[in-house]
């Protein structure tokens, strides 16, 4: 069974929230079209959302790995081989992100920096609003 990846975070064009239900046993976003309840496969949401963050990771790839290890606070060629290893096989950290779901303090920490997704009435992605760092750093 899947599980809607970015339930809570996903809104309507009018900024209402969209909610999630299961329909034998898969889960459907549920978009109000003027009080008619559309139900549209997580998924479909989902891949699209996906594919937008691939477009903005492919290449970055340098440039992500290196803002990951000054996270981490190591900064050595075995750990920046493994965030780079990850960043080529990110298609199946999505397959494996649409099966098991981000935990709940995940997706209330994405809300909480501003992530959300708006879809239409038949769950076309509209825009994809996320968290930007600061142009320059605080000093």
């Amino acid at each position: 069974m899947s599980v809607a990846l970015f339930s809570g975070l996903v809104v309507d064009e009018l900024d209402r929230p969209v909610g999630v239900t299961l329909v034998g046993g898969e889960p459907f976003y549920v978009v109000d079209d003027d009080g008619f309840l559309r139900h549209v496969e997580s998924r479909f949401v989902d891949r699209q959302v996906l594919e937008q963050m691939r477009a903005l990771i492919q290449g970055n790839e340098e440039l992500i790995s290196q803002g990951t290890m000054k996270m981490l606070g190591q900064e050595d060629i075995f750990t920046k081989a493994m965030i780079e290893r990850s960043l080529r096989n990110v298609d199946a950290q999505f397959d494996q992100l649409l099966a098991q779901g981000l935990p709940e303090e995940a997706r209330a920490w994405m809300g909480m920096l501003g992530f959300r997704v708006v879809i239409d009435v038949h769950g076309n992605v509209v825009s994809v609003d996320q968290p930007s760092a600061p142009e320059e750093p605080p000093q």
